[in-house]
Parts: C-alpha cells; sequence; structure tokens
C-alpha cells in the first residue's frame, strides 16, 4: 500500500517547559524537555507531512491563552501549521464564554479540547455546567476534541447525543485496552458513538495504549479497522501524536503499523483518512 504524498497530521503536540508549566510531565521525564516543529520535522522527514494540526499539551489552564498566542508565533516560521485546538475550562458553565472569545480572536484556532482522561468521574462530562460549556461552542464555530479512556465513552456517547449542533473529535479512538487485547464493551460502545452524525474519530495515539516494548503490528489492527468499519472513511482522521507516541516507537513506525492494518484500503479512501477529512473538519 502507498500512501498518498500529501499528509495532514491532525494530531500535533509541542511544548517547552521553560515557557509553559505543564504539571503532567514531571511523571514521564522522557518527554519533560522541550519538542519543537524543527525536531518534529526532523522525526517526520520523508513522512509528506504538508499540513498539521496542534492540539493543546495540558500546561496549567491560566497559561491556555500564553500557548496560543506562542504557537501562533511557531506558525508563522511553520508554514504547515494551520490549526489550534486550545484548552478552554468548559466546566465554568456559560462563564467559559468569555474564555472562547479571547480564543476566536486567534486566527488558527479552529476548536476546543478540555482533557477529561484523568477525571475520577466518569460522568465527568454530563455535568450541567460543562454541557452548557460545550453547547457555547457552536457561537464561535468551534469544534471539540474528546480526549477520554475507553470507560468514559458511555458518558460521551450521550454527552455527544445531547449537544447534537456540536461537532465533536473523538481522539486516539477512544484509548481502548490495547495492551490487554480487550475489545470489549469499547467496540459495541464505539458502534453506538459512531451511529451518531456529528463526531469524528482520530486514528491517533494508539502507540501509548498498548505494550511499549512489545507491541507488533497486529495489535492494533482489530482496534484500527473496527474504528473505520463503524465511522467509515469520511469520518476518520489520521494524527501521529508526537512527541507522546516516542515513549512507544516513532513516527515512521506508527505509519508502518497503519499499513499493516489497512493493507486492503483503497487509495482515494486513504486520501480521505490522510489528508481531505482533516482538511475539512479542522476547516484548513
Amino acid at each position: 500500500m502507498s500512501l498518498p504524498l500529501s499528509i495532514v497530521d491532525a494530531h500535533v503536540h509541542f511544548w517547552n517547559p521553560q515557557r509553559l508549566n505543564y504539571p503532567w510531565l514531571a511523571g514521564l521525564p522522557a518527554l519533560n524537555r522541550a519538542f519543537l516543529p524543527e525536531e518534529y520535522s526532523t522525526a517526520t522527514k520523508n513522512a509528506g507531512v504538508s499540513k498539521m494540526v496542534f492540539v493543546e499539551c495540558g500546561c496549567e489552564p491560566a497559561q491556555n491563552r500564553d500557548e496560543v498566542k506562542w504557537i501562533s508565533e511557531l506558525a508563522i516560521r511553520e508554514k504547515r501549521l494551520k490549526g489550534i485546538v486550545a484548552h478552554a475550562s468548559l466546566e465554568w458553565g456559560m462563564a467559559a464564554r468569555e474564555e472562547l472569545a479571547a480564543l476566536a480572536k486567534f486566527p488558527l484556532v479552529k476548536g476546543v479540547r478540555r482533557n477529561l482522561q484523568s477525571e475520577a468521574d466518569v460522568n465527568f462530562c454530563l455535568q450541567p455546567d460543562f454541557m452548557a460549556g460545550v453547547r457555547a461552542l457552536a457561537e464561535f464555530e468551534f469544534s471539540f476534541d474528546l480526549c477520554i479512556v475507553h470507560l468514559q465513552l458511555p458518558a460521551v456517547i450521550e454527552l455527544v447525543r445531547r449537544c447534537p449542533e456540536i461537532l465533536f473529535i473523538l481522539d486516539h479512538c477512544g484509548k481502548p485496552a490495547i495492551r490487554d487485547g480487550q475489545l470489549d464493551p469499547w467496540r459495541q460502545q464505539i458502534r453506538e458513538l459512531s451511529a451518531l452524525p456529528n463526531v469524528a474519530c482520530k486514528i491517533s495515539g494508539l502507540l501509548t495504549e498498548a505494550d511499549w516494548a512489545n507491541w507488533q503490528p497486529a495489535d492494533f489492527q482489530p482496534f484500527v479497522r473496527h474504528a473505520i468499519d463503524c465511522f467509515g472513511f469520511d469520518r476518520v482522521l489520521f494524527g501521529g501524536d508526537w512527541p507522546v507516541l516516542t515513549l512507544a516507537g516513532d513516527f515512521s513506525r506508527w505509519r508502518a503499523a497503519l499499513d499493516f492494518c489497512l493493507a486492503d484500503a483503497d487509495k482515494s479512501d486513504l486520501k480521505k483518512l490522510f489528508q481531505t477529512n482533516a482538511e475539512k473538519i479542522y476547516r484548513i
């Protein structure tokens, strides 16, 4: 299988702990340093990445506008950086509107992510204030990236159902239990989620859900193929999840794993996955 020459990487992170504070990096010394566009270019050399979407990196919430400003500055020299998914404290309810209005002043901001994966309450996203904050995204035509673990899928299905006016993007296929080879109940929940028309699925972040040291491409195949079977090639998009994926591999190995998983896919479908869907969903 030959991949499209032009790839949109819909899930890229850049951070610099000397510039902003990222509390979660303290527990991951391998990632607790600066990761910048120049290093990404080296890591993806000859991969054909023509555009990229930056996704917020878990800095202190009060620094979210500083992060957006910094990434907007990076985009002046890194011309492939076409979109930003920014943090917003949607749990503030309608009070989050002021924050959203401030983010909307940055032309590159296309959507918002309020990371949910670490919330102890699996139903956190169904709190009335949070849902009010999500609904406020419609005024600014922002999409919402869902970063969750698979145990949160039932609540997310209900959130997506209750907010039909919002376009949701499920990051990392909902972080299934690849390491344990556990397809269920993720498999049925993904099918239920995909039945809702206002959600797409990002094929990304799966390396770090597998056994970091011993994964094989075959480990991902049932998960990748099921996600695509459910959402169809019109509602899936590719993400590299660099540099988080470096905990378990590199960009070229992730692409090679997808080669294996999608060996029988049509070139026109691959173009949707690797390029045009991301361009349409993130308006880049």
